[in-house]
């Protein structure tokens, strides 16, 4: 009987090893996962700054004698200035406008009934009709329904509160996570990007174009969107302003929400109000907000989004626009970063297939 030679011993224990350190590598993986799972969302926002901020850090580098920790901290404080001290500002006059919404719904200074009865009292006939056939014309029907609405809508906004005050630790403990990966990453970024690279089993021409790739999709997805939702809210919300609209602030920063969603978001909000002065007889402010809502509120997106978006990520309008709606539907309002980049990252992984097939 021939006796097993010393090669075929040492590959077996060599095969051995490598399905070891796969599975050990799998376990710590997921282990890690895990652990970091309930900060994602701060984890991916401390990325998508320092990928938007890094440009700015590279131009800073050479005038602060290429002192990279005193750069990182002077782009860093950039950022706070910039983005995070404004944005806790809107945050704030939109948490008085809503507690204000709140208080009236509570007090009965607001009432939704009867701004429903006045619009319900001027519908044309044919309209009458077909809300008849659907069980709808008795007002006190509507009311009550309207009112059990609103009963819940109130509810949830009361439990809405409470959770924020709630989850105030949990808010500040991932905005300093986001800020503290930030700084790291932008000081750092060229040397992690260099080790994680090292670390992706591919061609280093692909390792680069797919980085590319990344970067491209994120910096033109973030900028873009946030860019055409903080023009149409800001619109919208001096439209409404001028129109004498109670709560424009809050408005403005429910269209620049819904803007998130491309072609019809904002429209859900001024197209409903612009609806309501003309049912009620205040025709030329119904008219002024339609056109101004499809002439300039609506172009923004048309125009903006195409240029910003799709252009620099080289996708199809119908992509993004199908990739961020389901990506928020999926992962919540990230879902509109996550969308568009892992259909981009679908598309390049495929290219790099096919170029290898």
């Amino acid at each position: 009987m021939p006796l097993p030679s010393p090669t075929g011993e040492a590959n077996v224990s060599s095969s051995r090893e490598d399905w070891a350190l796969l599975i050990l590598l799998a376990a710590v993986t997921l282990a890690l996962g895990s652990i970091l799972l309930p900060f994602y969302a701060a984890i991916m926002w401390g990325l998508i700054l320092s990928l938007l901020f890094t440009p700015l850090h590279r131009w800073l580098l050479p005038r602060l004698g290429r002192r990279h920790t005193v750069t990182a901290l002077c782009t860093m404080a950039i950022v706070l200035l910039v983005v995070i001290l404004p944005l806790t500002l809107v945050l704030l006059l939109l948490a008085q406008e809503a507690a204000w919404l709140y208080q009236g719904l509570q007090s009965g200074d607001i009432n939704p009934a009867l701004y429903f009865n006045r619009a319900f009292n001027r519908l044309p006939e044919w309209v009458g009709a077909i809300l008849d056939r659907f069980g709808l014309v008795n007002f006190a029907t509507l009311q009550r329904r309207l009112t059990a609405a609103m009963a819940q809508g109130s509810q949830f906004a009361a439990t809405q509160v409470f959770n924020i005050g709630q989850n105030t630790f949990e808010f500040v403990t991932s905005l300093f996570i986001a800020l503290y990966l930030a700084f790291f990453l932008i000081r750092d970024g060229d040397t992690t990007v260099r080790a994680v690279g090292r670390l992706i089993p591919l061609a280093p021409v692909h390792r680069q174009r797919l980085w590319h790739k990344f970067g491209t999709v994120v910096r033109a997805t973030v900028k873009g969107n946030l860019l055409v939702a903080l023009i149409q809210g800001a619109l919208g919300g001096l439209a409404f302003l001028a129109l004498g609209v109670k709560g424009a602030l809050l408005w403005a920063v429910l269209m620049a929400a819904l803007s998130l969603l491309p072609a019809v978001g904002a429209a859900l909000v001024w197209g409903p109000v612009a609806l309501y002065f003309l049912i009620t007889g205040a025709i030329w402010q119904g008219l002024a907000l339609t056109a101004y809502g499809v002439l300039v509120i609506g172009l923004v997106d048309n125009l903006l989004r195409p240029i910003l978006v799709g252009k620099d990520t080289r996708m199809p309008d119908y992509v993004v626009m199908i990739t961020t709606i389901g990506g928020m539907a999926v992962f919540g309002i990230n879902g509109f970063v996550l969308g568009p980049m892992i259909a981009a990252m679908f598309i390049a992984v495929w290219h790099i297939f096919d170029d290898t097939a």
